[in-house]
């Protein structure tokens, strides 16, 4: 008689398709106020949004006309990033959990600009835009060298600090754009609420 074992057995993980990436809050620092996330944001035609207090992510589609949801902090889309009429500044630290010193920090609003959402006719010289607000501080976290190709990416691996409409202050620093098998657009950062 002959046994047979399934994959999942003896050789269990041998064949099984590579772990995906856990999305959302993927770890939570012990006082509930810091921590990591990871956003799939593979997708230039969705907004991904992020209430850091309540611990929520929403997306919503910008070629369907989808809403903002009704709480939310910042967003992101692709690279981009926009506030929830915050504003945001580069910091001189290099670590979310150090000390802040505000003085001389300059806080940036979001201004009136273009996000790509389609595409598509890339090889024929011309992206598809529509336009969005976005925080030109906070976008600054990845530079995309588009005069090569393929494109070079290099992280700024800079603290930012988001300051809430209520006056939350916020240290984000986004640590990569990609996962594990080099797909672009899984952004992960690390979060720490500062004051609320």
């Amino acid at each position: 008689m002959l046994a047979l074992v399934s994959c999942d057995g003896l050789f269990g993980g041998l064949y099984d398709e590579p772990a995906k990436n856990p999305f959302g809050f993927v770890q939570r620092d012990d006082d509930n106020r810091g921590g990591t996330l990871c956003i799939d944001a593979t997708s230039y035609t969705r907004w991904t949004y992020i209430d850091l207090h309540h611990h929520h992510i929403d997306t919503a589609n910008i070629t369907l006309g989808q809403e903002a949801p009704l709480e939310w902090d910042f967003a992101i889309h692709h690279y981009d990033v926009k506030t929830n009429n915050g504003s945001a500044a580069e910091s001189p630290f290099d670590n979310v959990g150090m000390a802040i010193e505000l003085n001389g920090l300059d806080f940036v609003a979001d201004a009136d600009s273009q996000v790509v959402i389609d595409m598509s006719t890339m090889m024929d010289g011309y992206l598809g835009y529509t336009p969005s607000m976005v925080n030109p501080v906070l976008s600054h976290w990845l530079d995309v060298d588009l005069s090569t190709m393929p494109p070079i990416y290099t992280l700024s691996n800079k603290v930012y600090l988001l300051r809430l409409n209520d006056g939350t202050l916020i240290a984000l620093q986004f640590t990569s754009y990609m996962d594990e098998s080099f797909v672009k657009g899984i952004v992960t950062l690390r979060y720490r609420i500062i004051n609320d």
